[in-house]
């Protein structure tokens, strides 16, 4: 009867969940925010009862392990390589800088509270929220139909893609300091963090080479749903072999992801479909189990309370502009407008949750006063900057309209052909307007055109007129690129 009652309890925290993410998409609001609601709201009172620490921060590890896979995967790395510069800056540097600034700040702050805090456990209180989260970036920019100006949405998810794993090792040295009454050694610690990042970048790279070479080469297409499950695996033992090694396995397993996703692989659609549904599973479980794992009471604190929204407002406004201005201050091709929208969209989320799990399993004293201010943070974070990303980018004018695709395809990947979507200009049409009339590159053929709600093949004499879609194949995407930008057409669509 357990168990039945186990799932019963699961599909109805599932189903609520999904709910509230339809109601957060119609509001503006983030979907993880109300994700983290719906768990507080069961979990007050013991309505649901989960109180395993442990158990949260396993669920935590195997939910980024798939975030930070799928993330890259789902991330060009012709996009990311402009700004490969700025985004590891702010990935490292970014993550000491915002832990100094809001560890001195606590440290000042907790005389006026009457609270007696240590400069290395107000440290460990701000290396633990220092980093960007992952699956809150990834879902709220992907789930704006917009795009953004000057590279920032891969500079803003290499970021949070790749600065868990400082904000990790920052995290877990000073609960050791902490633990021990040991002094800050800095030495020590530039050693580990080197280690550390240079084994998980290795091992990252080789391994998702590794799952890119045997996923092209091993022979399972009798039942091609495999595929997933042995990339998932992939997922999995990427992060655990480099973190058995002494490298990070959050940095290995982005980059992994960041490898399979820019190399062909049989059934690249299924594996894409599969890992972005299961890893909006996994943010909802996630989320949930931190809601259910919070008590309502314990945040309500006035001690708590006041420096959990004190520590979020400083981060918003002061800490997080400062530390991005600093950082970008080499990068001169960033518009003053840019570093303000980078330094808005610092949001905070699971992973700082997680981290302030380590003080607990590690029994430092005070340490749920440590997850209970992370929790305001969070929250604060969410509300005020979650529910503003797109707003801010409009109203600093760098976000445009994403095109919307109007032809719903899947290409197999081992097709050499690229398929364009196209918009009919007027300009497009000066030299007539028929289809012979417009001069594409010898191996582009155009198969499909939409007009309205209608779908046609064309034909030589078919006439097109402004605003028709059409749907290009070439051998050359190129030279394809090339010729559609100088008939001045701006609305391009890749299909793959």
């Amino acid at each position: 009867m357990l168990n039945e009652n186990f799932l019963f309890v699961g599909a109805l925290l599932l189903f609520v969940a999904v709910l509230a993410g339809k109601a957060a998409y119609r509001l503006g609001a983030p979907a993880l925010l109300l994700f983290l609601g719906v768990g507080m709201l069961f979990g007050y009172n013991d309505f649901v009862s989960f109180n395993s620490y442990d158990f949260a921060q396993f669920i935590g590890m195997v939910a980024m392990c798939i975030i930070l896979f799928s993330g890259g995967m789902d991330t060009k790395f012709s996009e990311v390589r402009p700004i490969l510069g700025p985004g590891v800056v702010m990935a490292t540097l970014g993550v000491v800088v915002t832990a100094l600034f809001v560890g001195g700040f606590v440290y000042l702050l907790s005389p006026y509270i009457g609270i007696e805090i240590t400069f290395p456990f107000a440290l460990l209180l701000a290396a633990t929220v220092s980093s960007t989260d992952s699956a809150s970036v990834f879902s709220i920019l992907r789930s704006k139909k917009q795009g953004l100006t000057q590279n920032l949405r891969p500079l803003l998810e290499l970021e949070s893609g790749s600065n868990d794993p400082m904000a990790y090792i920052l995290t877990v040295m000073l609960v050791g300091i902490v633990s021990d009454g040991a002094d800050l050694d800095w030495m020590s610690a530039l050693r580990t963090f080197a280690i550390q990042m240079s084994v998980g970048a290795l091992m990252g790279y080789g391994l998702g080479r590794v799952a890119v070479w045997t996923i092209n080469h091993i022979n399972i297409r009798s039942n091609p749903s495999l595929y997933s499950v042995l990339l998932l695996a992939f997922a999995f033992f990427v992060y655990s072999f480099t973190t058995m090694i002494y490298g990070n396995g959050y940095l290995a397993v982005y980059i992994a992801g960041l490898v399979v996703g820019n190399y062909r692989i049989m059934y690249r659609n299924m594996l894409s479909t599969f890992f972005d549904s299961f890893t909006w599973l996994l943010q909802i479980v996630l989320f949930l189990a931190l809601g259910l794992l919070v008590d309502i009471d314990d945040l309500l604190q006035p001690d708590v309370l006041f420096v959990g929204v004190a520590v979020g407002i400083f981060m918003i406004f002061i800490a997080r502009p400062l530390t991005t201005f600093v950082c970008m201050l080499p990068f001169r091709r960033f518009t003053g407008k840019a570093r303000l929208y980078i330094s808005w969209v610092g949001l905070r989320g699971a992973v700082p949750i997680i981290f302030a799990l380590y003080p607990i399993s590690a029994g430092l004293a005070n340490a749920e006063y440590i997850f209970n201010v992370i929790f305001v943070v969070t929250i604060i974070s969410l509300i005020i900057q979650g529910t503003t990303v797109s707003g801010m980018a409009s109203w600093l004018g760098l976000s445009y309209e994403e095109p919307e695709q109007t032809f719903k395809l899947t290409v197999p990947d081992h097709i050499r052909s690229e398929f364009l979507e196209v918009g009919v200009t007027a300009s497009m049409l000066h030299n007539g307007d028929t289809l012979k009339d417009i001069r594409l590159p010898g191996n582009t053929l155009v198969v499909m055109v939409c007009r309205g709600e209608n779908y046609f093949v064309p034909k030589g004499h078919t006439q097109l007129k402004p605003g028709d879609k059409l749907l290009l194949v070439s051998d050359n995407n190129d030279e394809l690129l090339q010729k559609v930008q100088d008939l001045g057409i701006k609305n391009i669509i890749p299909m793959k």
